[in-house]
């Protein structure tokens, strides 16, 4: 990962709106929301969620899939992880400070990670 990837999934995630729903997609897991589900849960209005989901889309921290007639979101846990690992690459200056800067989720993608554990 390269410092324009992380300063762009920064940069999105620094509203208030975006990182409500991302943390909301983190805890919904594998299966992921609807926008509407994510709309009722977040008290926002159709038109602006839409547009910050765009935006963490666009940032790689959100995947979109249709389903029917449905869109379903959900948290990219592989690119949460590798912007944390951008940002704790070199604690501590290489030293062992106790602190696991590993994966934060079990597994690479989505469809296994199990974001609560």
């Amino acid at each position: 990962m390269n410092e324009d990837q992380v300063i762009q999934s920064l940069a999105a995630l620094a509203h208030a709106v975006r990182l409500r729903v991302f943390r909301a997609l983190v805890v919904a897991g594998a299966g992921g929301l609807t926008p509407s589900v994510l709309a009722e849960q977040l008290d926002v209005a159709g038109t602006a969620l839409s547009f910050h989901l765009k935006e963490l889309v666009r940032a790689g921290l959100v995947t979109q899939e249709r389903c029917s007639r449905n869109l379903i979101y959900r948290a990219a846990y592989a690119q949460m992880d590798a912007v944390l690992g951008y940002l704790t690459e070199n604690c501590c200056a290489g030293a062992d400070c106790g602190q696991s800067v590993g994966s934060c989720c079990p597994g690479d993608d989505a469809a296994t990670s199990n974001p609560s554990a």
